[in-house]
């Protein structure tokens, strides 16, 4: 067994301890309501587990012995008047008569042993053995009557009954010591360690997911708003926390940070046009009432997480989306953009909204707007909010402005986490993480003003890829002469606000100290009825099945961790603080971890993260699309010719992934545009428009769950090394096509030569270790299912060399240039791209800037620490 790893969650407030006359009197009452009709609950049973004389392991849990599984059906009624069975045969037919209650009946119980496995023959044998020759075995008071005095030995004349008996005694020890020597005793697959048949736990999880839970999870998640660091956040957390503890979930805790956070002042923000004086106009910029006053659901006010506080005037300048290619296409045209106030619309060629800012202020604008426009995301698109899916026009796009390409987590504690007392904190100003310029969004209603105002300045614009969908607008760019605009944006700022990550674990008994971690975010920019509630509300499903099987008794072989998340909205703060302060841990025993972030906007079914490929189809097979029960997703993502990319930025797998080098999957289903981060992002929009009927919330619970248990439960990790060494071949290739894309007549190609000779030896290493796993496979079960403890030992090295890969493949001790925190060599948000994809980072950003030796310098690197990471791919 592999020592155990320190309790990463000490530092959290414990749970409290119950008094001795409330531990023997009943149950606490967090888990009640886990108890069913039938359960065994009398003050006999109590007693007699209080009067164990040895502490239990594994938080609560004790390994069953080849005895105790014996005596958990010593219960069952037997053919005999007796209370013990006459014979093993007996017990093994009484077994094999218990049937797994239907799932669809409304009266099914959780038992222990409902998914009970068929136990051996021999194990029954074992631990019910009667030896032939026991009768004939001397009492301890016969042997030492007879053991001579001195005297009597000179006299002595061998007893040869004695003697045989005292003989078969050595033979009944050296028999048994000759079982545990070889193996007889070890793991049968872990049968006595989880007493519970795969597929039998598989089929619970399909057939009891209930969609109805997860609609009411929403609707109470969405009652009012919920950002990161408000009362409303943390009401949220007291809430999910206490569905831990139901859920049964161990070590369950609030974790806090304190971080930089900051919040709109009432009044303190304003966009208008003060010159000319006949345009005199001021925005709205408020959203209408998404709710009645006598809801009582207050809304948010319109701002940019971590924008820069300021005052600033300047000529309106309307720059597209914003991209660097934007700005530099006005530069040349003759646009002057110093000293103004830029307008672009969200997404398109820069979709990262923290970048158009920083464009604009390379470019010169000492402000940025950036407004919602219709041909994205509204009226354009189909039936605006409230009557349809997609952004009304008084609808506003809240967000982030910090840049987690350069900074992710707590900007002022980068590298480290932000603790409450943590005296470290790096300076606000020049802060390589924030905006230089203030920024504000806006609703198409009121860039429609702006827009007007344009009319006759600058240049008419003639590219239809720079034309919006704003109605009664003649597309002008502006210049110096454009009117002169206000941008105010006065902020409450905060250097320490405390945010509470939410965290339980349900322990494993094979590698407790081994995790498999499970998340999303729970704070919202509003009422968050997508982003995040989908998430939140399918988690909180998947924590209640896992309860419930845990409370029948089973068991996951490593752990499994769940964790809602605070802050991710400003910059995925609260899982990188929290990956920060276990760094050390994670790398060593965190195996993957799977997020999902805004759960359901559609029908499409996307994930990325390749090496989880191979299990994620196998558990597509087994879930059905609601719309067409004849089709499971597996057939539906092969027909489409799905693949599994990357991971690029924006949600909580950052940290995991780029910083920690755990193996990351993120999981959706994707649809068209929605109100994305406004206030009519709340329940009745997901209720009518985004899943009616919450069948697809149903279908991902049921995928999520099934993931989780294939990762925390398989003997063997299913991770599949042969996909990713595959795409880790393509993402080189895909590298050498955008350096030639880059290359110039003045600058040379880099030489990828070493970077492909280490892709190629991974393929070669990925497929030798996997002929590893399917080895195992066959040899258990040529062997009935049996597992000795040298081929345990090497299938728990097997996989900790699968888990550590991923680890292996980051820069622990330097990081992408400038920007250090990122790690991984493979996977980290483009310096200029955050939300994309991009394969080598550190040699695309020096391709980029046309650093040409640093990039050849990059991509040696990562050619040496992925040859050595393939190395250590060896066979056990």
């Amino acid at each position: 067994m592999v020592d155990e790893k320190p309790n990463k969650y000490e530092h959290q407030a414990s749970l409290p301890i119950p008094t001795y006359e409330e531990a023997i009197s009943s149950r606490p009452s967090s888990s009640q309501s886990y108890l069913g009709p039938e359960e065994v609950s009398h003050d006999a049973e109590r007693q007699g587990l209080l009067s164990r004389g040895h502490p239990p392991e594994n938080n609560g849990y004790e390994r069953p012995t080849v005895e105790s599984v014996r005596s958990s059906f010593d219960f069952l009624p037997s053919s005999e008047g007796g209370s013990r069975r006459s014979s093993v045969e007996a017990l093994q037919r009484e077994i094999q008569q218990m049937d797994v209650e239907e799932p669809g009946d409304p009266n099914t119980r959780l038992r222990a042993n409902r998914f009970s496995k068929h136990i051996t023959s021999l194990t029954h044998s074992l631990s019910s053995m009667n030896l032939p020759f026991r009768q004939w075995m001397p009492s301890g008071q016969y042997i030492r009557a007879k053991i001579p005095s001195w005297p009597q030995v000179l006299r002595f004349q061998p007893n040869w009954i004695i003697v045989g008996r005292i003989f078969a005694i050595f033979l009944v020890v050296f028999i048994i010591w000759l079982f545990f020597i070889s193996d007889l005793f070890a793991v049968r697959n872990a049968r006595m360690t989880n007493m519970f048949e795969p597929e039998n736990l598989r089929a619970y999880i399909l057939n009891h997911v209930d969609a109805d839970n997860i609609r009411h999870n929403l609707q109470y998640a969405t009652k009012y708003d919920h950002m990161a660091g408000t009362l409303g956040s943390y009401s949220h957390a007291i809430w999910v926390e206490k569905a831990f503890q139901q859920a049964g979930l161990k070590h369950v805790g609030l974790e806090k940070f304190d971080v930089y956070l900051n919040n709109p002042k009432p009044g303190g923000r304003r966009v208008a046009i003060i010159d000319p004086p006949e345009l005199t106009w001021f925005a709205k910029i408020e959203e209408d009432l998404v709710y009645p006053i006598e809801y009582g659901a207050q809304q948010t006010l319109v701002f940019h997480g971590h924008s820069k506080s300021g005052n600033v005037t300047g000529p309106l300048v309307y720059a597209n989306y914003g991209s660097r290619e934007d700005f530099k296409s006005l530069a040349d045209g003759g646009i002057n953009l110093e000293g103004s106030i830029a307008l672009v619309r969200y997404y398109g060629t820069q979709a990262d909204r923290s970048l158009k800012v920083k464009a604009a202020e390379l470019a010169g604008a000492v402000g940025c707007i950036i407004y919602s426009d219709p041909a994205e995301d509204g009226f354009l698109q189909g039936e605006p909010s409230p009557k349809g899916r997609y952004m009304p026009k008084d609808g506003v796009q809240r967000g982030s402005v910090a840049m987690s390409s350069w900074v992710v987590g707590d900007v002022l504690s980068p590298g480290y986490a932000s603790l409450p007392g943590e005296p470290r904190r790096e300076p606000i100003e020049d802060n390589p993480g924030l905006p230089k310029i203030p920024s504000i969004p806006l609703a198409w209603r009121d860039a429609q003003k702006l827009l007007q105002a344009l009319k006759g300045h600058g240049k008419k614009i003639t590219d239809t890829r720079a034309i919006g969908g704003v109605p009664d607008v003649e597309w002008w760019t502006g210049d110096s002469g454009s009117p002169t605009v206000l941008l105010m944006n006065d902020q409450d700022e905060r250097e320490r606000e405390g945010i509470y990550n939410v965290l339980g674990a349900f322990p494993g008994v094979e590698q407790p100290e081994k995790s498999i971690i499970v998340g999303n975010h729970r704070d919202a920019w509003c009422f968050g009825g997508a982003d995040p509630g989908s998430g939140t509300a399918v988690m909180l499903e998947v924590v209640r099945l896992f309860g419930e099987l845990t409370a029948a008794g089973w068991r996951p072989r490593r752990s499994i961790e769940f964790a809602s998340w605070d802050g991710e909205e400003y910059n995925m703060i609260g899982s990188t603080e929290h990956v920060e302060n276990l760094i050390g841990d994670l790398r060593r025993d965190a195996f993957a971890y799977l997020n999902v972030d805004v759960a359901v906007v559609g029908s499409d079914f996307q994930a990325q993260g390749p090496i989880f490929e191979s299990a994620l189809k196998r558990v597509l097979d087994r879930v059905r699309d609601p719309k067409d029960d004849s089709r499971t997703f597996r057939q539906i993502w092969e027909d489409n010719n799905t693949t599994m990319t990357g991971l690029g930025s924006g949600s909580d797998y950052v940290a995991f992934l780029d910083l920690a080098g755990t193996s990351s999957i993120d999981m959706a289903f994707r649809g068209p545009p929605y109100p994305y981060h406004s206030c009519y992002d709340n329940f009745d929009w997901m209720d009518h428009f985004g899943d009616p009927g919450f069948q697809y919330h149903k279908a991902l619970a049921q995928i999520w769950a099934l993931l989780i248990l294939d990762m925390a439960d398989r003997p063997v990790l299913p991770f599949d090394m042969n996909i990713y060494a595959r795409e880790v071949a393509k993402y080189v290739h895909d590298l050498e096509e955008y350096i030639k894309s880059k290359s110039t007549k003045t600058s040379s190609a880099i030489d990828l030569s070493s970077l492909k000779l280490a892709a190629d030896k991974f393929v070669i290493k990925a497929k030798r270790f996997e002929e590893w796993g399917a080895a195992w496979e066959t040899t258990v079960r040529g062997s009935g299912g049996f597992e000795n403890h040298t081929l345990a030992q090497q299938r728990l090295a097997h996989n900790t060399k699968m888990a550590d890969f991923e680890t292996n493949l980051l820069d622990i001790h330097g990081g992408l240039p400038g920007r250090e925190q990122y790690k991984h060599i493979i996977f980290a948000p483009q310096l200029w791209d955050s939300y994309g994809t991009a394969y080598f980072p550190g040699v695309r950003d020096a391709v980029e800037e046309g650093e040409w030796e640093l990039a050849q310098k990059q991509a040696e690197k990562a050619a040496q620490i992925l040859s050595n990471a393939a190395e250590k791919l060896t066979p056990c």
